[in-house]
């Protein structure tokens, strides 16, 4: 049901970035205080009896709701970002686009061995970023208790790639 209640403020915008692709614009959910606060709470409450030590979230929106799950879960924050942009020594992993390849990085000491770990994105399309994310989170030994997503596009099938971990979206389209 709440699932439903927030899909109502995802603004869908044809053609962007490029013909062809609908947009999942969260922006319109984000401005809405008690929406935004809804989701930030259903993500947590599926969490909050998991001791989760870290949420990991990739750049730039996972980190709209990544903090914010992070402190609700008395938690640490994690940030994955675009290879370059992070400043001491970091883990990269490189990884397949339906275009080319990407890099993500993470600093080499932000997560203990044998930690509990939640991974936390706006938007499940095709799995590729989550899945590299979790590859990362693994070189830490730690363990994956989730990946969470505040929407997941369904007809992309990018829960496929995630098949070795629990997977939880809030709105599925």
């Amino acid at each position: 049901m709440d699932g439903k209640i927030l899909k109502k403020y995802i603004r869908s915008i044809p053609d962007f970035p490029k013909k062809g692709i609908l947009f999942r614009d969260i922006t319109t959910l984000l401005k809405e205080k008690k929406i935004y606060k809804l989701a930030v709470n259903l993500l947590v409450d599926k969490f909050k009896n998991r001791k989760i030590d870290y949420v990991v979230a990739m750049e730039a929106r996972g980190f709209i709701l990544g903090g914010a799950v992070a402190y609700c879960l008395g938690a640490g924050f994690v940030p994955v970002r675009k290879k370059g942009k992070l400043p001491s020594k970091t883990l990269s992993i490189t990884y397949e686009l339906e275009y080319g390849t990407d890099t993500l990085e993470i600093h080499q000491d932000a997560i203990e061995p044998h930690s509990r770990v939640l991974i936390l994105d706006d938007l499940l399309a095709t799995g590729g970023t989550a899945k590299a994310v979790a590859q990362l989170v693994e070189k830490f030994k730690a363990e994956i208790i989730g990946i969470a997503f505040l929407i997941e596009l369904t007809e992309l099938k990018g829960i496929d790639k995630l098949r070795d971990y629990p997977v939880f979206s809030l709105i599925k389209f």
